[in-house]
């Protein structure tokens, strides 16, 4: 599976490189769901780029947010993950090959290995016009490559999770589910993105 998304994804490189010639803010801020946000966090954290990363929740109807809710099913939240990074250093483009390829199963539908349901559904919460035209190109390029891609894009505010939730996996690295579920993607990363590995 990310054989394909790694050569579909070579199909954007003129919209990657676009964004990157744009004039950058001195940050900017990526809002993405896929599965458990342990995971999603602990590999965004080692992005060189990445300024930091905070553990939540997006969309919903609900105008707060908190696990036990969230986990019931019944909000409409998403587990997700808010970075903030800085764009001369990373594009969100890039931070999307990542999310597409390392992060987590893009082909996968409400649900993420062991975790099942809508609030561990694929989605990207853009955060302005242009993200929302990026996020849009890239998910349609993949589709059209032939893979069941089943990323949303969607709209709605973010809300951090407990803080027991935050650096879950920096701190509970011998946890079962972490070693299972979450270490894989870290060794991915540093496997295969060298150039945006930092430790």
């Amino acid at each position: 599976m990310n054989r394909f998304v790694d050569f579909a994804l070579c199909g954007l490189a003129l919209l990657g490189a676009s964004a990157a010639a744009a004039p950058h803010p001195q940050r900017a801020t990526a809002v993405l769901a896929g599965g458990c946000f342990w995971g999603m966090e602990a590999v965004f954290e080692h992005v060189k780029g990445v300024d930091n990363v905070v553990s939540g929740f997006a969309g919903g109807s609900a105008k707060d947010a908190d696990y036990d809710a969230v986990s019931s099913e019944r909000t409409g939240h998403a587990e997700a993950v808010k970075i903030t990074y800085d764009p001369s250093k990373i594009s969100y483009f890039d931070l999307l090959k990542i999310y597409f390829t390392v992060a987590h199963d893009p082909t996968e539908v409400n649900r993420q290995g062991p975790d099942v349901g809508p609030s561990y559904r694929s989605a990207i919460f853009p955060q302005d016009a242009q993200q929302k035209t990026v996020a849009a190109k890239t998910i349609a390029q993949l589709k059209a490559a032939g893979k069941p891609i089943a990323t949303r894009v969607e709209d709605g505010g973010f809300y951090p999770a407990e803080a027991y939730h935050q650096d879950y996996v920096r701190k509970h690295p011998d946890a079962p589910y972490v070693v299972v579920n979450d270490l894989p993607k870290l060794a991915k990363l540093k496997r295969d993105y060298p150039g945006w590995w930092k430790a």
